[in-house]
This record gives structure tokens, sequence and C-alpha cells, in this order.
């Protein structure tokens, strides 16, 4: 039934693609978003014009992914470890761009746009992967929050290397490699951490150069305010902060009081025209953790994924700060 599902799926993907191209003429298309799909076991690329989506029908919908299926991943067994998407990023690496991805079954992937080849792939164990990361060597970070931990996978050995840094963090949540500071960045339950990678690419180390107490508890997301260099957004249980990474401070932004929420799961700014992202558990959702519906901020509005249980969602960019 999955294999029908998925199949179904990128069947309706080819052709809103197609129709997306030739609606292009008429609009022009702004930055996508990307988002974590727990209903249908995907990673959405949409297009952010729209005024709603359908990923069952295909529409609004430029690309997908998912590990089901995929014959190249079945040692990762992804029926279990591709339980619950959690994360999607875009980022860029020798010139090709890729999809990062983890789920709670423990899966964490680098998958090449739009081609979907796997430049590495592992199952990270059951301890909740939720974020993800490629460094300029190759190599991927990736936060566990159950687990309590920060690994750096030496990615750049090879497609399932295994090898691999680690640094205890209560409630690792998030994770983000700044190129400014040259450091990696790691968000936990009470503390926001940078860490510096040393050692060869085939053997890295971390160690923890900076500790910051969090303003408020249970730290979730973590991501860079983008065309604001140093700077950090942090979403905990109770608000959404930002943070400098120069002053090592928690400092005020503009429009938090229409951003700060208890409990969103992600927040990102779009670079192109300033327009914030939020993805915040719905009420009344079948799923506790998930929504159909984003808010979006300068201006205000929101836009649904029908039946959609989405967990993260963001702009569909490779810029890190």
């Amino acid at each position: 039934m999955r294999r029908l599902l998925t199949a179904a799926l990128a069947a309706a993907v080819a052709l809103s693609t197609a129709s997306a191209g030739s609606a292009s003429a008429r609009a022009p298309a702004g930055t996508p978003v990307v988002a974590a799909d727990q209903a249908t076991r995907s990673v959405l690329v949409l297009r952010s014009e729209v005024r709603s989506w359908d990923a069952r029908r295909g529409t609004g919908v430029l690309w997908s992914w998912t590990a089901d299926g995929q014959r190249e991943l079945e040692d990762l067994d992804p029926g279990s470890s591709w339980t619950n998407p959690s994360e999607a990023k875009l980022r860029e690496l020798d010139g090709h761009r890729y999809l990062l991805a983890t789920a709670s079954g423990g899966l964490a992937a680098v998958v090449g746009y739009p081609g979907r080849d796997v430049y590495w792939a592992a199952h990270t164990g059951p301890g909740n992967a939720h974020s993800i990361d490629l460094l300029p060597d190759g190599n991927v970070a990736v936060a566990a929050s159950t687990g309590g931990f920060v690994r750096l996978y030496a990615a750049s050995l090879g497609v399932r290397a295994t090898r691999h840094a680690e640094v205890p963090l209560p409630g690792a949540h998030g994770v983000h490699w700044e190129p400014r500071s040259r450091l990696l960045w790691a968000l936990g339950r009470r503390e926001l951490v940078a860490l510096r990678v040393t050692g060869p690419a085939d053997d890295p180390v971390l160690t923890v150069v900076h500790r910051s107490a969090l303003p408020t508890r249970d730290g979730h997301d973590l991501a860079p305010v983008l065309g604001s260099p140093g700077r950090f957004w942090v979403t905990t249980g109770s608000a959404v902060h930002q943070y400098a990474t120069a002053r090592h401070r928690f400092v005020d932004y503009p429009r938090s009081s229409r951003v700060s929420a208890p409990g969103v799961k992600s927040v990102g700014n779009d670079p192109a025209t300033g327009r914030i992202l939020v993805a915040r558990p719905e009420p009344g959702h079948t799923c506790a953790w998930c929504t159909s519906v984003l808010t979006f901020h300068q201006p205000d509005g929101t836009k649904r994924l029908v039946r959609g249980a989405m967990y993260k969602a963001r702009w569909w960019t490779a810029r890190r700060d």
C-alpha cells in the first residue's frame, strides 16, 4: 500500500511540476517551502505563491522525496527508520544541491536535488534523530533528542560511513553549521552550545567551546536569521528567541510579539522577502505534534496542506546566514 501511495504521489508531482512550469509564465514564483509531512511520510517542496497544497493530488507540489520504496536504502529498514520524518533542509556542496532529512525512527540522509541520488545515509539508532547539517568537508552532523547526543559523521568517507565523533547534549534538537564562526552550533533542552571541529575529515573531533543557557526551557529549533549573519532563531517550549553569536546572548528582535509563541517546531525568514514562516502544532490535529497549517508573518497569513501532518517547514534555500 505504501509503495502504491509513493508511486501515486510521484506521478502527481510530475503533473504538478509540469503545470507549475506553465503557470510560472503568468506569475513569478516565490521562494518555495519545504515540509516534513508525516501523513505521506515524505519531504515536500511546495510552491509558496499558492493558497493551499494537496500532496496526494500533487497540487502545488514542486518535488518530493521519501525513503519508502527506495531500493538503495533497503539495508537501513526505512519502514521503521523513516517513521515520522522530522527535518528537511537544502544545502550545497561542491556545486551540487542536496536535501538533508531526518526521521524520528533514526534515519538520516543526504539526497541529491533534484536527482534524488543518495550522497550519504545512516541509521543513527533509536535516539530520535531530529536535525541535520552538512559541513564544507562533506561530513554530516546529526542531533538526536532522546539519544541526547550530537554526532559528526565522517560522511566524506562514503555513502554508508558510520564513523563519527560525538558529544552529549541532553534533549539535542537542533544543529547548524555557521560559516561565519566556522563552528557547529547545537541546541539542547537547556542550552545552546558551540562546537569546534578539528582533526581530519575521515576522523573528526568535536570540542565544546561555548555554552549559553536558554532563557526558557526545552530548546527545539535552531535556524539562521537569513540576511543577519551571526543571528539565530531559537525556539523553546514556550517562546521564539533570537541569539547573537558574537555577543553570546539572546537579543530582542522586530515583531517578536507576533512571532513568539509556545511549541513552535520551526521558524525562519525568507531571504528574498523577509517573510517569516512558522510551523506550530495545530489544535485538534490527530497528530499532537503536527499541523496542516503553516503561519506566515510580513504579511500575515496562513496556508494549508490538505490532509497534511507537517512537523517542520522551512524556506527552500541553501543560504546559511
